[in-house]
Protein backbone atom coordinates (compact mmCIF):
# COMPACT_ATOMS: atom_id res chain seq x y z
CA UNK A 1 0.00 0.00 0.00
CA UNK A 2 2.75 2.07 0.69
CA UNK A 3 4.47 1.49 -2.53
CA UNK A 4 0.95 2.32 -4.35
CA UNK A 5 0.66 5.81 -2.67
CA UNK A 6 4.57 6.39 -3.29
CA UNK A 7 3.77 5.60 -6.89
CA UNK A 8 0.53 7.91 -7.28
CA UNK A 9 2.30 10.49 -5.85
CA UNK A 10 0.77 11.11 -2.28
CA UNK A 11 3.13 10.37 -0.30
CA UNK A 12 7.49 11.99 -0.25
CA UNK A 13 9.82 8.99 -0.60
CA UNK A 14 11.08 9.65 3.18
CA UNK A 15 7.33 8.21 4.18
CA UNK A 16 6.96 11.06 6.35
CA UNK A 17 2.70 11.95 6.57
CA UNK A 18 2.99 14.85 5.46
CA UNK A 19 1.15 15.08 1.61
CA UNK A 20 2.38 16.14 -1.86
CA UNK A 21 -0.29 18.79 -2.36
CA UNK A 22 0.83 20.66 -5.32
CA UNK A 23 0.66 17.62 -6.92
CA UNK A 24 -3.46 17.36 -5.95
CA UNK A 25 -3.60 20.92 -8.56
CA UNK A 26 -1.94 18.50 -11.60
CA UNK A 27 -4.19 15.66 -11.48
CA UNK A 28 -7.88 15.17 -12.37
CA UNK A 29 -10.70 14.63 -10.49
CA UNK A 30 -11.01 11.02 -12.06
CA UNK A 31 -7.57 10.62 -10.55
CA UNK A 32 -8.77 11.88 -7.01
CA UNK A 33 -12.20 9.43 -7.40
CA UNK A 34 -9.77 6.58 -7.88
CA UNK A 35 -7.01 7.64 -5.46
CA UNK A 36 -10.12 8.16 -2.84
CA UNK A 37 -11.53 4.45 -3.76
CA UNK A 38 -8.16 2.94 -3.20
CA UNK A 39 -7.55 4.32 0.19
CA UNK A 40 -11.24 3.96 0.98
CA UNK A 41 -10.90 0.26 0.39
CA UNK A 42 -7.37 -0.07 2.47
CA UNK A 43 -8.98 1.82 5.01
CA UNK A 44 -12.22 -0.52 5.24
CA UNK A 45 -9.59 -3.75 5.18
CA UNK A 46 -7.86 -2.41 8.31
CA UNK A 47 -11.35 -1.63 10.12
CA UNK A 48 -12.12 -5.51 9.39
CA UNK A 49 -8.69 -6.62 10.62
CA UNK A 50 -8.93 -4.33 13.78
CA UNK A 51 -12.68 -5.67 15.08
CA UNK A 52 -11.46 -9.75 13.78
CA UNK A 53 -8.11 -9.63 15.86
CA UNK A 54 -10.19 -7.30 19.08
CA UNK A 55 -12.31 -10.12 19.18
CA UNK A 56 -8.97 -12.56 19.41
CA UNK A 57 -8.23 -13.27 22.73
CA UNK A 58 -5.10 -14.90 21.63
CA UNK A 59 -3.68 -11.84 20.01
CA UNK A 60 -1.53 -9.60 21.20
CA UNK A 61 -2.67 -5.87 22.33
CA UNK A 62 0.88 -4.45 20.58
CA UNK A 63 -0.81 -6.14 17.26
CA UNK A 64 -4.14 -4.64 17.72
CA UNK A 65 -2.54 -0.91 18.09
CA UNK A 66 -0.34 -1.36 15.45
CA UNK A 67 -3.59 -1.66 13.22
CA UNK A 68 -5.06 0.96 14.65
CA UNK A 69 -2.14 3.67 14.33
CA UNK A 70 -2.07 2.42 10.84
CA UNK A 71 -6.17 2.83 10.67
CA UNK A 72 -4.97 6.16 12.04
CA UNK A 73 -2.47 7.14 9.23
CA UNK A 74 -4.76 5.64 6.39
CA UNK A 75 -7.95 7.69 7.54
CA UNK A 76 -5.71 10.58 7.40
CA UNK A 77 -4.82 9.76 3.69
CA UNK A 78 -8.67 9.32 3.05
CA UNK A 79 -9.43 12.68 4.42
CA UNK A 80 -6.88 14.32 2.26
CA UNK A 81 -7.60 13.01 -0.56
CA UNK A 82 -11.39 13.21 -0.21
CA UNK A 83 -10.70 17.37 0.22
CA UNK A 84 -9.12 17.80 -2.39
CA UNK A 85 -11.77 15.86 -4.32
CA UNK A 86 -14.63 17.45 -3.19
CA UNK A 87 -12.84 21.04 -3.30
CA UNK A 88 -12.27 19.94 -7.13
CA UNK A 89 -16.05 18.77 -7.81
CA UNK A 90 -17.25 22.49 -6.76
CA UNK A 91 -15.02 24.32 -8.91
CA UNK A 92 -15.97 22.29 -11.72
CA UNK A 93 -19.28 21.98 -10.98
CA UNK A 94 -19.08 26.04 -10.32
CA UNK A 95 -17.22 26.19 -13.83
CA UNK A 96 -20.23 24.06 -15.57
CA UNK A 97 -22.96 26.05 -14.41
CA UNK A 98 -21.39 29.50 -15.66
CA UNK A 99 -20.57 27.83 -19.17
CA UNK A 100 -23.78 26.77 -19.47
CA UNK A 101 -24.85 30.46 -17.94
CA UNK A 102 -23.12 32.15 -20.80
CA UNK A 103 -22.50 30.23 -23.56
CA UNK A 104 -24.03 30.84 -27.06
CA UNK A 105 -27.60 29.69 -27.37
CA UNK A 106 -28.99 28.28 -30.62
CA UNK A 107 -32.03 30.01 -29.46
CA UNK A 108 -33.01 33.40 -31.63
CA UNK A 109 -34.62 34.97 -29.30
CA UNK A 110 -32.12 34.00 -26.50
CA UNK A 111 -29.64 35.01 -28.83
CA UNK A 112 -30.72 38.31 -28.87
CA UNK A 113 -30.92 38.57 -24.85
CA UNK A 114 -27.23 37.65 -25.00
CA UNK A 115 -26.33 40.21 -27.16
CA UNK A 116 -28.45 42.89 -25.40
CA UNK A 117 -26.81 41.45 -22.12
CA UNK A 118 -23.22 42.37 -23.91
CA UNK A 119 -24.20 45.69 -25.10
CA UNK A 120 -25.16 46.84 -21.28
CA UNK A 121 -22.18 45.06 -20.07
CA UNK A 122 -19.30 46.54 -22.47
CA UNK A 123 -20.91 50.40 -22.09
CA UNK A 124 -20.76 50.05 -18.54
CA UNK A 125 -17.23 48.59 -17.91
CA UNK A 126 -16.36 51.15 -21.28
CA UNK A 127 -14.86 48.10 -23.44
CA UNK A 128 -15.71 48.06 -27.36
CA UNK A 129 -19.21 46.29 -28.25
CA UNK A 130 -18.35 43.82 -30.74
CA UNK A 131 -19.31 43.79 -34.52
CA UNK A 132 -21.27 40.20 -33.85
CA UNK A 133 -23.26 42.25 -30.83
CA UNK A 134 -24.54 45.04 -33.00
CA UNK A 135 -25.35 43.12 -35.94
CA UNK A 136 -27.24 40.96 -34.01
CA UNK A 137 -29.35 43.60 -32.83
CA UNK A 138 -29.78 45.54 -35.75
CA UNK A 139 -27.44 48.13 -36.08
CA UNK A 140 -27.99 50.79 -38.65
CA UNK A 141 -24.93 53.14 -38.62
CA UNK A 142 -22.15 50.52 -39.69
CA UNK A 143 -19.85 53.28 -39.02
CA UNK A 144 -18.98 52.72 -35.55
CA UNK A 145 -18.88 56.03 -35.24
CA UNK A 146 -21.37 57.67 -32.92
CA UNK A 147 -23.24 55.37 -30.32
CA UNK A 148 -26.82 54.92 -31.48
CA UNK A 149 -29.11 52.59 -30.23
CA UNK A 150 -28.86 49.30 -32.25
CA UNK A 151 -33.07 49.14 -33.89
CA UNK A 152 -33.60 45.66 -31.69
CA UNK A 153 -33.32 47.62 -28.33
CA UNK A 154 -34.34 50.92 -29.61
CA UNK A 155 -37.70 49.40 -30.63
CA UNK A 156 -38.34 47.47 -27.65
CA UNK A 157 -37.49 50.19 -25.27
CA UNK A 158 -39.48 53.43 -27.64
CA UNK A 159 -41.55 51.59 -29.79
CA UNK A 160 -43.38 48.59 -28.49
CA UNK A 161 -46.53 49.43 -26.49
CA UNK A 162 -45.63 50.07 -22.64
CA UNK A 163 -48.59 49.17 -20.46
CA UNK A 164 -47.11 52.60 -18.29
CA UNK A 165 -48.38 55.21 -20.15
CA UNK A 166 -51.93 54.35 -20.54
CA UNK A 167 -51.88 56.68 -23.50
CA UNK A 168 -49.94 54.12 -25.45
CA UNK A 169 -53.21 52.15 -25.86
CA UNK A 170 -55.11 54.27 -27.71
CA UNK A 171 -51.96 57.35 -29.03
CA UNK A 172 -50.51 56.83 -32.18
CA UNK A 173 -46.87 56.30 -31.84
CA UNK A 174 -44.33 56.61 -34.85
CA UNK A 175 -40.47 56.57 -34.65
CA UNK A 176 -40.05 58.95 -38.02
CA UNK A 177 -37.24 61.40 -38.32
CA UNK A 178 -38.72 64.57 -39.41
CA UNK A 179 -42.03 63.84 -39.68
CA UNK A 180 -44.94 66.00 -40.94
CA UNK A 181 -48.39 64.59 -41.56
CA UNK A 182 -51.49 66.22 -42.48
CA UNK A 183 -54.11 67.00 -39.53
CA UNK A 184 -57.21 65.07 -41.32
CA UNK A 185 -56.89 61.77 -43.06
CA UNK A 186 -58.76 62.81 -46.20
CA UNK A 187 -59.99 65.79 -47.79
CA UNK A 188 -62.81 66.70 -50.73
CA UNK A 189 -62.22 69.23 -53.47
CA UNK A 190 -65.17 70.78 -51.74
CA UNK A 191 -63.85 73.26 -49.27
CA UNK A 192 -67.13 73.53 -47.26
CA UNK A 193 -66.74 69.25 -46.94
CA UNK A 194 -65.46 69.99 -43.15
CA UNK A 195 -68.88 69.78 -41.15
CA UNK A 196 -67.60 70.47 -37.56
CA UNK A 197 -66.69 74.57 -37.75
CA UNK A 198 -64.16 74.29 -34.91
CA UNK A 199 -62.28 71.92 -37.02
CA UNK A 200 -62.56 74.01 -39.79
CA UNK A 201 -61.84 76.98 -38.15
CA UNK A 202 -58.74 75.48 -36.41
CA UNK A 203 -57.25 73.93 -39.48
CA UNK A 204 -57.93 77.45 -41.04
CA UNK A 205 -56.07 79.18 -37.80
CA UNK A 206 -53.38 76.43 -37.62
CA UNK A 207 -53.30 74.93 -41.21
CA UNK A 208 -53.69 71.41 -42.43
CA UNK A 209 -50.04 70.24 -41.53
CA UNK A 210 -48.82 69.26 -37.94
CA UNK A 211 -45.08 69.12 -38.08
CA UNK A 212 -43.30 67.27 -35.52
CA UNK A 213 -40.06 68.57 -33.49
CA UNK A 214 -37.16 67.34 -31.32
CA UNK A 215 -37.37 67.58 -27.79
CA UNK A 216 -34.33 66.02 -26.27
CA UNK A 217 -34.53 63.97 -22.91
CA UNK A 218 -32.46 61.28 -21.14
CA UNK A 219 -33.21 58.16 -19.53
CA UNK A 220 -30.86 56.60 -16.52
CA UNK A 221 -30.87 52.61 -15.69
CA UNK A 222 -28.61 52.15 -12.53
CA UNK A 223 -27.35 48.67 -12.79
CA UNK A 224 -25.83 47.55 -9.40
CA UNK A 225 -22.38 45.26 -9.62
CA UNK A 226 -24.47 41.89 -8.55
CA UNK A 227 -26.77 42.69 -11.48
CA UNK A 228 -24.05 43.37 -13.87
CA UNK A 229 -22.41 40.03 -13.01
CA UNK A 230 -25.46 38.50 -12.91
CA UNK A 231 -27.44 36.15 -15.47
CA UNK A 232 -28.09 37.73 -18.95
CA UNK A 233 -31.89 37.52 -18.62
CA UNK A 234 -31.92 39.51 -15.30
CA UNK A 235 -29.56 41.72 -16.45
CA UNK A 236 -31.08 43.00 -19.82
CA UNK A 237 -34.93 42.79 -17.76
CA UNK A 238 -33.46 45.17 -15.03
CA UNK A 239 -32.17 47.65 -17.82
CA UNK A 240 -35.20 47.33 -20.35
CA UNK A 241 -37.58 47.71 -17.79
CA UNK A 242 -35.89 50.75 -16.35
CA UNK A 243 -35.50 51.94 -19.41
CA UNK A 244 -39.05 51.74 -21.15
CA UNK A 245 -40.40 52.98 -17.52
CA UNK A 246 -38.63 56.48 -17.85
CA UNK A 247 -39.43 56.74 -21.49
CA UNK A 248 -43.21 55.97 -20.52
CA UNK A 249 -43.10 58.69 -17.72
CA UNK A 250 -41.73 61.32 -19.66
CA UNK A 251 -44.37 60.34 -22.32
CA UNK A 252 -47.05 61.00 -19.56
CA UNK A 253 -45.39 63.85 -18.11
CA UNK A 254 -45.48 66.41 -21.13
CA UNK A 255 -48.84 65.34 -21.96
CA UNK A 256 -50.58 65.73 -18.52
CA UNK A 257 -48.70 68.20 -16.91
CA UNK A 258 -50.29 71.51 -16.18
CA UNK A 259 -47.28 73.46 -15.74
CA UNK A 260 -45.29 72.46 -19.30
CA UNK A 261 -41.39 73.84 -19.70
CA UNK A 262 -40.65 76.44 -22.12
CA UNK A 263 -40.89 75.07 -25.72
CA UNK A 264 -43.15 72.12 -24.77
CA UNK A 265 -46.71 73.63 -24.71
CA UNK A 266 -48.48 72.18 -27.29
CA UNK A 267 -47.66 68.70 -25.72
CA UNK A 268 -50.45 69.38 -23.00
CA UNK A 269 -53.68 68.58 -23.17
CA UNK A 270 -54.00 70.96 -19.63
CA UNK A 271 -52.22 74.13 -21.41
CA UNK A 272 -54.12 77.23 -21.47
CA UNK A 273 -54.43 80.28 -23.30
CA UNK A 274 -56.06 80.80 -26.63
CA UNK A 275 -54.80 77.39 -28.27
CA UNK A 276 -56.16 75.40 -25.49
CA UNK A 277 -58.45 72.32 -25.57
CA UNK A 278 -61.99 73.33 -24.97
CA UNK A 279 -63.85 72.65 -21.45
CA UNK A 280 -66.67 71.47 -20.84
CA UNK A 281 -68.57 72.06 -17.49
CA UNK A 282 -71.62 70.35 -15.38
CA UNK A 283 -72.95 70.24 -11.97
CA UNK A 284 -71.08 67.49 -11.25
CA UNK A 285 -68.47 65.27 -12.92
CA UNK A 286 -70.49 62.55 -14.49
CA UNK A 287 -72.90 65.66 -16.13
CA UNK A 288 -69.98 67.03 -17.06
CA UNK A 289 -68.42 64.36 -19.09
CA UNK A 290 -71.51 63.17 -20.64
CA UNK A 291 -71.59 67.15 -21.87
CA UNK A 292 -68.13 67.20 -22.97
CA UNK A 293 -69.02 63.74 -25.10
CA UNK A 294 -71.87 65.45 -26.45
CA UNK A 295 -69.98 68.55 -27.48
CA UNK A 296 -67.99 66.57 -29.59
CA UNK A 297 -68.51 66.82 -33.21
CA UNK A 298 -70.25 62.80 -33.74
CA UNK A 299 -66.88 62.61 -36.15
CA UNK A 300 -64.66 62.14 -33.48
CA UNK A 301 -67.35 61.22 -31.08
CA UNK A 302 -67.49 58.22 -32.62
CA UNK A 303 -64.02 56.56 -31.43
CA UNK A 304 -64.02 58.46 -28.34
CA UNK A 305 -62.64 57.72 -25.10
CA UNK A 306 -62.73 58.82 -21.77
CA UNK A 307 -59.17 59.37 -19.77
CA UNK A 308 -59.89 60.00 -16.30
CA UNK A 309 -58.33 59.14 -12.62
CA UNK A 310 -59.91 56.32 -10.72
CA UNK A 311 -61.01 58.51 -7.78
CA UNK A 312 -63.10 60.65 -10.00
CA UNK A 313 -64.75 57.65 -11.53
CA UNK A 314 -65.23 56.02 -7.89
CA UNK A 315 -66.98 58.75 -7.05
CA UNK A 316 -69.29 59.01 -9.91
CA UNK A 317 -70.33 55.50 -8.71
CA UNK A 318 -70.99 56.42 -5.58
CA UNK A 319 -72.65 59.24 -6.29
CA UNK A 320 -74.80 57.31 -9.01
CA UNK A 321 -75.60 53.93 -7.20
CA UNK A 322 -77.54 55.88 -3.84
CA UNK A 323 -76.36 52.49 -1.63
CA UNK A 324 -77.35 50.07 -4.40
CA UNK A 325 -74.71 47.61 -5.22
CA UNK A 326 -75.68 46.98 -8.95
CA UNK A 327 -73.91 49.91 -10.46
CA UNK A 328 -70.30 48.84 -8.96
CA UNK A 329 -70.27 45.98 -11.12
CA UNK A 330 -70.97 47.42 -14.55
CA UNK A 331 -68.10 48.37 -17.15
CA UNK A 332 -67.13 51.91 -17.14
CA UNK A 333 -68.58 52.30 -20.76
CA UNK A 334 -71.68 50.84 -19.42
CA UNK A 335 -72.03 53.62 -17.08
CA UNK A 336 -70.67 56.69 -19.06
CA UNK A 337 -71.16 55.90 -22.16
CA UNK A 338 -67.45 55.44 -23.81
CA UNK A 339 -64.56 53.07 -22.99
CA UNK A 340 -62.92 54.05 -19.98
CA UNK A 341 -58.30 54.68 -19.21
CA UNK A 342 -57.57 55.55 -16.02
CA UNK A 343 -54.42 57.64 -15.65
CA UNK A 344 -53.64 58.80 -12.06
CA UNK A 345 -52.14 61.64 -13.81
CA UNK A 346 -55.14 62.96 -15.79
CA UNK A 347 -55.97 66.04 -13.02
CA UNK A 348 -59.27 66.82 -14.98
CA UNK A 349 -61.22 64.12 -17.71
CA UNK A 350 -60.10 64.04 -21.25
CA UNK A 351 -62.92 63.28 -23.46
CA UNK A 352 -61.77 62.86 -27.36
CA UNK A 353 -60.89 61.04 -30.04
CA UNK A 354 -56.79 59.58 -29.32
CA UNK A 355 -56.10 58.85 -32.89
CA UNK A 356 -55.42 62.64 -32.91
CA UNK A 357 -52.96 62.28 -29.84
CA UNK A 358 -49.48 61.37 -31.75
CA UNK A 359 -46.16 60.28 -30.26
CA UNK A 360 -42.98 60.55 -32.33
CA UNK A 361 -39.51 59.92 -31.88
CA UNK A 362 -36.87 61.59 -33.78
CA UNK A 363 -33.20 60.38 -34.99
CA UNK A 364 -31.71 57.92 -33.50
CA UNK A 365 -31.31 56.98 -29.67
CA UNK A 366 -27.96 57.53 -28.56
CA UNK A 367 -26.54 55.65 -25.45
CA UNK A 368 -24.01 55.55 -22.97
CA UNK A 369 -22.78 55.46 -19.29
CA UNK A 370 -22.30 57.25 -16.30
CA UNK A 371 -21.84 56.50 -12.99
CA UNK A 372 -23.58 57.64 -9.32
CA UNK A 373 -20.48 58.69 -7.43
CA UNK A 374 -22.74 58.80 -4.19
CA UNK A 375 -23.86 55.27 -4.28
CA UNK A 376 -21.38 53.63 -6.89
CA UNK A 377 -24.09 52.38 -9.00
CA UNK A 378 -23.51 52.20 -12.97
CA UNK A 379 -25.85 54.11 -15.03
CA UNK A 380 -26.68 52.66 -18.67
CA UNK A 381 -27.61 56.15 -20.22
CA UNK A 382 -29.85 56.57 -23.63
CA UNK A 383 -30.97 60.07 -24.90
CA UNK A 384 -34.16 60.18 -27.48
CA UNK A 385 -35.47 63.17 -29.49
CA UNK A 386 -39.91 62.87 -28.83
CA UNK A 387 -42.32 65.13 -29.76
CA UNK A 388 -46.32 64.93 -28.56
CA UNK A 389 -48.54 66.65 -31.24
CA UNK A 390 -52.33 67.10 -30.38
CA UNK A 391 -53.11 67.34 -34.22
CA UNK A 392 -56.64 69.14 -33.58
CA UNK A 393 -57.11 70.27 -30.70
CA UNK A 394 -61.67 70.14 -31.40
CA UNK A 395 -61.12 66.52 -31.31
CA UNK A 396 -61.14 66.28 -27.63
CA UNK A 397 -62.73 68.39 -24.61
CA UNK A 398 -61.96 68.31 -20.67
CA UNK A 399 -64.60 68.25 -18.28
CA UNK A 400 -64.22 70.40 -15.57
CA UNK A 401 -67.34 70.56 -12.46
CA UNK A 402 -68.91 73.96 -12.71
CA UNK A 403 -67.08 76.26 -10.28
CA UNK A 404 -64.01 74.29 -10.35
CA UNK A 405 -62.34 77.03 -12.91
CA UNK A 406 -58.79 77.01 -14.85
CA UNK A 407 -56.87 79.86 -14.23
Amino acid sequence: MYKTLLKNGLLKPKGKMKMNLQHFSDRTLYDLKMNMNTVGKQLQKIENDISVKAADPDQKIEDIQALQKSRDDMKLRFDVIKQQHDEMEAEERKQFQQKKQFEPSTDPKQQVTEAKASLFRSTVRQSPVSDDVKQALGDRTGEGGEKFLPKTVANDIIVEPFVTNQLRAISTLTNITNLEIPKQNFSLDDDDFVDDKETAKELKTTGDVVSFGRHKFKVFAGISETVLQGTHTNLVANVERALQSGVAAKEKKVAFTTSPKQGEEHMSFYRTGSTAIKRVKGKDMYHAIRRAIADLHEEYRENATIVMTYSDYSEIIESLANGSATLYAAQPEQVLGKPVVFSDSAENPIVGDFSYSHYNYDLGVLYDRDKDVKTGIEQFVITAWMDHQIKLKSAFRIAEVEGNDTP
